[in-house]
């Protein structure tokens, strides 16, 4: 499937301004200028969100979209179409957070512990029920967050996930949801569709069908991973084939980058592999450069899908997200900063979702810029060598870090 750079939409977009925010102090629209789009900010808060609207104009303007639709540009699969009301709500919450005022734009949940080898095997009692899902939903969107991600596992193994998608209020955030392609149909997709998912990720760590296999601990994982997206893309989703970039496959990434393209996702998702301790092997500032690299020429060639890597969004565009702009709630309701950090910052059982935000707020180390996801970052890894051998994960953060 071939994208075009500059295929931009005839109608309504063309030649049109498109009003995307207006609030006192200040209105963003979008112009469509000859082959290009660009946000215009006016307004006295226009200092304000000129750091991101710089940045989502570079990217309009040097990469080709994930995907272009009749009336909207989707410039990748992690943010909400360009315009929309969604967008809109991206677009206020970084103006809060120029001010000062950090936002969870992002929260991911956990749906079942399924498939999943960082924790040891529970019964599906201790899972939250459906009715906490919902409630972490609607206090997540009161927060401001604008992408809900049902993530890690697989959560297209809880019946009740086409239910939680279309559950979300669609005029306030989009959905992601990975998956394995564990035990993927043609039906879970149209219904995936019919349900108003943004986005499917599914997951391939190798070309070679033997290492996908050994990753996952499962024979047969590869070749359900590629009916998965296959399935998806025939049922009119957008598809994105995501890849975790460790010292084991990192020169694979450019096989894998063809296979996206022979398979025809709208986007090729790269995430740096992290470590549980700082004893484990991770990618190199070398690799970073080289993963910049093939972002860059990917993504300024009309032909294939685009490439999206956390080693750019996080490390160049907006800094480390994790407890900045990212919250994570785990299968049994423990609020993480992220998905990897091995700290819990309350359960969503006993507290609500903004006290739990706070409480990540309330800590330094979340107060300071990073360009380093934390399990990166050594001064973080201080605080996970704290964390007493043996003991229950994810653990309390104030065991380990004062204030």
């Amino acid at each position: 499937m071939a994208h075009e750079k500059k295929n931009l939409p005839e109608a309504p977009l063309n030649n049109k301004n498109i009003e995307v925010l207006s609030i006192p102090g200040i209105s963003v629209s979008l112009r469509h200028t000859e082959d290009n789009l660009e946000l215009i900010a006016n307004g006295t808060l226009r200092a304000a969100c000129s750091p991101v609207l710089k940045m989502i104009n570079s990217r309009l303007r040097e990469e080709k979209p994930a995907l272009v639709l009749e009336d909207k540009v989707i410039a990748s699969a992690w943010l909400p179409p360009i315009p929309s009301s969604v967008f809109k709500r991206l677009i206020f919450a970084e103006i809060q957070i120029a001010l000062g005022k950090y936002i969870p734009e992002t929260v991911s949940i956990e749906l079942t512990r399924q498939n999943n080898s960082r924790y040891p095997p529970v019964v599906a009692a201790d899972e939250l029920d459906t009715g906490t899902i919902k409630r972490i939903i609607d206090e997540a969107l009161e927060l401001g967050s604008f992408i809900i991600t049902f993530t890690e596992n697989d959560p297209l193994l809880r019946e009740e996930v086409f239910e939680l998608i279309k559950y979300v209020d669609k005029k306030r955030a989009i959905v992601n949801c990975s998956t394995w392609g564990t035990d993927f149909s043609r039906e879970t997709a149209f219904r995936l569709k019919e349900a108003g998912l943004h986005s499917l990720m599914v997951g391939i760590y190798s070309t070679d069908p033997e290492k996908h296999d050994a990753a996952r601990k499962s024979e047969g994982a590869y070749e359900r991973a590629v009916s998965a997206i296959k399935l998806a893309l025939e049922a009119g989703l957008m598809v994105v084939m995501t890849t975790h970039a460790s010292p084991s496959n990192i020169q694979e990434l450019p096989a894998l980058y063809t296979l996206a393209s022979e398979l025809g996702v709208h986007e090729f998702s790269v995430w740096e592999a992290m470590p549980k301790n700082r004893n484990e092997p991770v990618i190199t500032d070398e690799d970073r450069k080289s993963i910049l690299e093939m972002y860059h020429r990917i993504n300024a060639s009309p032909e294939g899908p685009r490439m999206f890597a956390n080693t750019y969004f996080e490390g160049q565009m907006v800094g480390a997200m994790e407890g900045r702009r990212w919250m994570h709630i785990t299968a049994g309701g423990d609020v993480k900063a992220g998905p990897y950090p091995p700290f819990s910052f309350g359960n969503i059982k006993e507290e609500s979702l903004k006290e739990a935000w706070q409480k990540i707020r309330s800590y330094p180390y979340f107060q300071k810029q990073k360009s380093l996801s934390p399990m990166h970052d050594p001064e973080f890894l201080n605080l996970v060598d704290r964390i007493p051998k043996g003991a229950k994960l994810p653990y309390p953060f104030e065991k380990v870090c004062g204030k």
